[in-house]
């Protein structure tokens, strides 16, 4: 186990906040029983995060300035978030839809008659494009990856994670996510874009690609069941 060893706390613990919100919207009445607009939830969920990793951003050696991706690596990166894109809107059959413990009802941002709530809608796809996506790789691709290849994970390379830890933890990462199916192709996507530049900046980038595209498509199309 890597008990409390700083190195995993410090990846662990902005997930840990953010599922722990997730919980909360889950169970947060929708009749303004809790006398405010439980929406607004999602904001201290990424205000909490965003602290945790502000307070520990020096520890996160591998988002330094020197592991930025070059220009090829980038729209590598880039394109595996737009195809991740196409195929998560696509995906939603309901065979391929799951309910994960404590997830919370789509995230509808309008108001009372019906228009768009733009202060919500900013929240939100700020939350998911540009939060999201670091919160989660430290945690799925960083730590819980290269842990899974070895406990002293901060030594492993990417190009040193082999295939049982890749489809380990992507199958822990199906878990948190509703469409499971697009859930295993984003997963494989991020962790093959991670290993084949060596640079967690790579998968964070296409994780932001795939977040940003789809939050723009969601409020234009209006399929809030994908928020």
């Amino acid at each position: 186990m890597f008990g409390f060893r700083r190195a995993a706390v410090v990846r662990v613990a902005p997930f840990a906040v953010f599922m722990a919100f997730l919980a909360l919207r889950g169970a947060a009445p929708s009749d303004g029983s809790w006398g405010f607009d439980v929406r607004w939830l999602y904001a201290g969920q990424v205000l909490a995060t965003a602290a945790l990793l502000a307070l520990w951003w020096r520890e996160y050696g591998e988002l330094a300035r020197q592991n930025l991706p070059n220009l090829r690596e980038t729209a590598l990166a880039v394109a595996v978030g737009v195809a991740v894109f196409v195929l998560w809107v696509n995906l939603d059959a309901p065979w391929m839809t799951l309910s994960p413990p404590g997830s919370a009802e789509a995230y509808v941002p309008l108001n009372t008659i019906g228009d768009l709530h733009w202060p919500l809608i900013i929240t939100r796809w700020v939350g998911a494009a540009l939060l999201v996506p670091v919160m989660e790789e430290l945690f799925w691709r960083s730590f819980l990856m290269r842990w899974l290849q070895a406990p002293a994970f901060e030594g492993v390379q990417p190009l040193q994670v082999g295939l049982k830890a890749v489809l380990l933890s992507t199958f822990v990462f199906v878990l948190a996510h509703t469409l499971w199916l697009a859930a295993i192709v984003a997963g494989l996507a991020y962790a093959w874009v991670y290993i084949r530049t060596g640079k967690l900046w790579g998968a964070v980038i296409a994780h932001a690609v795939t977040n940003g595209v789809l939050g723009i498509w969601v409020v234009m199309t209006g399929n809030w069941q994908f928020w």
